[in-house]
């Protein structure tokens, strides 16, 4: 034990020393440090109202202990099945559509003309920088069933106008498609970052051994790119649990409850304006433990299939 104790000693006198030699790097790293402790770790001393009937009056602390008795109301509540559905297709269908930033980097990637390609990067990225509120008032302006110019453009074929924010079965199409408008030229940056980096006496073997365009994708650019796709797919299963709170807020009303009620705003109706915080705090736990679940079994996948891993 005590030669336990004089090796921590050791090793932090050593971090002293190291820390007073770079003092610098120590400061530099300083604000993301705190921000972190603050604001990631801080509020984990909040957890424990998973737990417990909070009482304003008495506290956190001084509040009684209920074990699991605020899981049990979520799992046995008449919302659980609906807003856990919503939550997990629309996070499903997305992933299917993970692909699509890809193809569009391997695409741009491609473009011969600098000046086109610019213009179609720019055009792409654009749509990333348009703030939730305003997309979605776009989203119901151009969908409104009188005056809006996708169902202009239906009448116009002899179609009959649909009140497609008020029809539940249109909602997952209008949110993942206007998401996919909005972030797939975003998304496609890094990508054609680790493109960048392809060593371009490959492309000049390829080309003297007569490969095509395809091939030189297909045996060239795609494994050079795949630690990139598999580390932003890893971290994409990890948030298969939670969607864009302000947007799918933004598009919610009473018609569509149905289809757009998930775990993100059943949280803040709960907790918020119910002023449940005991039972949104153990919904939030719940949806964070499966997210860390996910996480470390498609890490583990990876890391023993492709190699590739977050650690």
């Amino acid at each position: 034990m005590s030669s336990l104790t004089e090796r921590y000693r050791m090793q932090f006198k050593y971090f002293i020393k190291h820390a007073k030699l770079r003092w610098r790097l120590f400061v530099f790293i300083l604000p993301a440090f705190l921000y972190f402790v603050i604001f990631r770790y801080g509020p984990m001393y909040g957890i424990q109202l998973a737990f417990k009937n909070f009482s304003f009056g008495l506290g956190i602390w001084g509040s009684p202990w209920v074990g699991f008795q605020n899981f049990t109301r979520f799992f046995n509540s008449f919302y659980f099945v609906t807003v856990l559905r919503n939550t997990l297709l629309i996070n499903l269908y997305q992933i299917l559509l993970f692909p699509l930033p890809i193809i569009f980097a391997l695409a741009l990637n491609d473009i011969d003309n600098p000046r086109y390609k610019k213009l179609v990067q720019t055009v792409a990225y654009i749509p990333h920088f348009i703030p939730a509120v305003i997309l979605v008032g776009m989203l119901l302006i151009f969908l409104d069933p009188n005056s809006g110019i996708v169902n202009m453009f239906i009448k116009a074929l002899g179609g009959t106008p649909q009140r497609f924010m008020g029809e539940p079965n249109y909602f997952y199409g209008i949110f993942i498609i206007s998401g996919e408008w909005q972030n797939l030229g975003w998304s496609a940056i890094i990508y054609l970052a680790a493109l960048a980096g392809v060593n371009i006496e490959l492309y000049d073997a390829a080309y003297i051994d007569g490969a095509s365009r395809f091939q030189r994708i297909i045996h060239i650019n795609l494994p050079t790119i795949l630690p990139t796709i598999l580390t932003l797919f890893i971290l994409r299963m990890e948030s298969i649990m939670s969607v864009s709170f302000e947007k799918i807020f933004l598009m919610q009303n009473n018609l569509n409850l149905t289809q757009s009620e998930v775990i993100q705003t059943y949280v803040y109706k709960v907790g918020l304006l119910q002023t449940q915080y005991g039972l949104s705090t153990a919904i939030g736990l719940f949806n964070n433990v499966i997210s860390l679940v996910l996480l470390l079994i498609v890490n583990y996948v990876s890391s023993k299939i492709f190699e590739v891993g977050l650690f």
